[in-house]
């Protein structure tokens, strides 16, 4: 009987040069993703959700709130993408459906919609800045706040981990390799 086939993941970005200097980028493998939907004027919602994170929902527009498991983002007014560990999301689906049931809500896993980037290093802000029309001056743009915005041509959620060197960029798949170039190139000026 022949071996079982066994999937290999493989991500756009494992042969890319890295940036010559200014920064540091690296991939996040080590991140599920699931986008929930619901009615957060809906106290039975907001505490289902809740329950299941042992975190509030942020419901201020480009905020996240957090624990040591998850990362919560604020989409819109009705949406939410939450960071879990890898391969958590399936266990975080069915946590959230079982504590949503008869609910009107959507949950659906994007973990292999999205990847994430890391940008590190004293010059990450300038290169950002270099990408996208969002401001992401310490003075506006802080820790723990997220943005949906444009990377130059590529839609992402930028989140400031920390607002003086650490950036995750979250980016559709198919942009993951010309963000990663963009990023790269912008560096050069710093080497």
């Amino acid at each position: 009987m022949a071996d079982a086939f066994q999937p290999v993941k493989y991500s756009p970005l494992s042969e890319l040069p890295l940036p010559a200097g200014g920064i540091e980028l690296s991939e996040r493998h080590d991140i599920g993703k699931v986008n929930v939907r619901g009615n957060p004027e809906d106290a039975a919602f907001t505490v289902a959700v809740e329950k299941v994170l042992g975190v509030e929902l942020p419901l201020v527009s480009n905020t996240t709130t957090s624990t040591e498991e998850y990362t919560v983002f604020w989409l819109g007014p009705n949406e939410w993408l939450i960071h879990c560990g890898e391969n958590k999301q399936t266990d975080l689906t069915v946590a959230l459906q079982e504590s949503l049931q008869g609910q009107h809500v959507a949950i659906t896993d994007v973990s292999d919609y999205y990847l994430v980037i890391r940008i590190t290093g004293a010059k990450a802000r300038e290169i950002l800045s270099k990408g996208t029309p969002f401001d992401v001056h310490t003075s506006v743009f802080k820790q723990g706040d997220c943005a949906q915005t444009c990377f130059g041509h590529a839609t992402i959620l930028l989140h400031c981990v920390d607002e003086n060197s650490v950036y995750d960029l979250q980016v559709r798949w198919s942009f993951a390799e010309y963000i990663w170039t963009y990023l790269v190139d912008g560096a050069l000026e710093y080497k």
